[in-house]
């Protein structure tokens, strides 16, 4: 009776307290977590529409100084498969992207010491000039706070640059887990907690849409995910009326293959299908105020994205026509227009595709 009556609220679009989180996550049966994040996915999307979107994955450059122990991308200035993406080398795989009836350049990649803010501001301007249509969806919360510091700016500012120069919305990257334990573990040269919620509150208040992320299933608590949760509610509630805030929430388990947090501390992924199944639905039962749940077909593969659409997901992603970071470290199931929106179909739901602020596109 306890787990209904905090579903209950939860339903009524209520907002559950951490410790009601940490009850449901680690006690709850999942069919009832699933049951009522079905309903709750059900009054924010009574159409039976599940979205997807054509995009292309382009990393600026591998060259990185955070070297975070579960990222097998980055690369040191020196090494010798070290690279920053040419303008020749953007124009191909654009008009690649256009040929497939992609708009949507999802740009990011590593901190590169050696480049500033007039190196993506140049970046932007030359892309959207040549590319009228293309929508840049580019770098995030990491990248902003290691331009300020380099640049001396505040995050706003550094921001307001980048939106000047064509910046249509800002990713979720670098979120993890929004623990500083874990952050001091696995990123500890990355932005902090503070400062990857403090450049999102930012982007909310210039209305940048923005999406948020979790990469779960290594060294965190349910508890620090549930915490995860609540930090993300907490600053969707604080954005002005009328701004965009978070579009989304995308959680995605950790893959180990190749990484050094595997290779020297053994860790490996430890969400399975039933757990990422739990996840997905005791997000959408805490994050009533984010109107959309990605699942991440890209790295659980059809079944499991399917079952989460039952489960409070309302969102399939990206054919991702190009992916380097991920694949790096462990196996993902790419798919095509036809069929994604025919796993969408099979799961019972009509396929939609959208733009990156979750809108029909032709």
């Amino acid at each position: 009776m306890e787990f209904e009556n905090i579903l209950n609220r939860a339903l009524k679009m209520e907002p559950i307290s951490f410790e009601e989180g940490i009850l449901l996550y680690n006690h709850a049966p999942s069919s009832l977590l699933m049951f009522y994040a079905d309903q709750i996915r059900k009054r924010l999307h009574p159409d039976n529409k599940v979205g997807w979107i054509i995009d292309r994955n382009v990393n600026i450059t591998n060259i990185c100084f955070s070297q975070c122990s579960f990222c097998n991308f980055c690369r040191r200035k020196n090494s010798d498969d070290a690279y920053i993406t040419t303008i020749e080398q953007y124009r191909e795989k654009i008009d690649q992207l256009f040929a497939l009836g992609g708009k949507q350049l999802l740009l990011q990649g590593g901190m590169n010491p050696e480049l500033g803010l007039v190196f993506y501001k140049n970046l932007f301007t030359l892309l959207k000039n040549e590319y009228p249509a293309l929508k840049l969806h580019a770098l995030g919360p990491p990248e902003i706070v290691y331009l300020a510091r380099k640049e001396g700016l505040t995050f706003r500012e550094v921001l307001l640059e980048l939106i000047n120069a064509g910046l249509d919305s800002l990713p979720g990257a670098g979120a993890e887990i929004l623990s500083e334990r874990v952050r001091k573990n696995i990123s500890p040269a990355k932005a902090t907690v503070d400062e990857w919620l403090e450049v999102m509150r930012e982007a909310h208040k210039l209305n940048l849409p923005t999406s948020a992320t979790m990469m779960a299933g290594h060294i965190e608590t349910r508890e620090e995910r549930v915490m995860h949760l609540i930090k993300l509610r907490d600053l969707q509630s604080e954005k002005p009326e009328g701004s965009y805030g978070f579009i989304t929430f995308i959680p995605w388990p950790f893959q180990h293959k190749n990484t050094l947090l595997y290779k020297y501390s053994g860790v490996m992924n430890n969400i399975d299908g039933p757990e990422y199944i739990r996840l997905i639905a005791i997000s959408r039962i805490i994050l009533n105020n984010i109107p959309n749940i990605q699942a991440s077909l890209l790295t659980v593969g059809k079944e499991i994205a399917m079952m989460s659409l039952h489960s409070g997901a309302n969102d399939l992603g990206s054919i991702m026509i190009e992916e380097n970071v991920i694949s790096g470290a462990g196996d993902i199931h790419i798919f095509d227009s036809d069929t994604i929106c025919s796993i969408i179909k099979e799961a019972g739901f009509t396929s939609v595709k959208r733009n990156q602020k979750y809108e029909p596109e032709n």
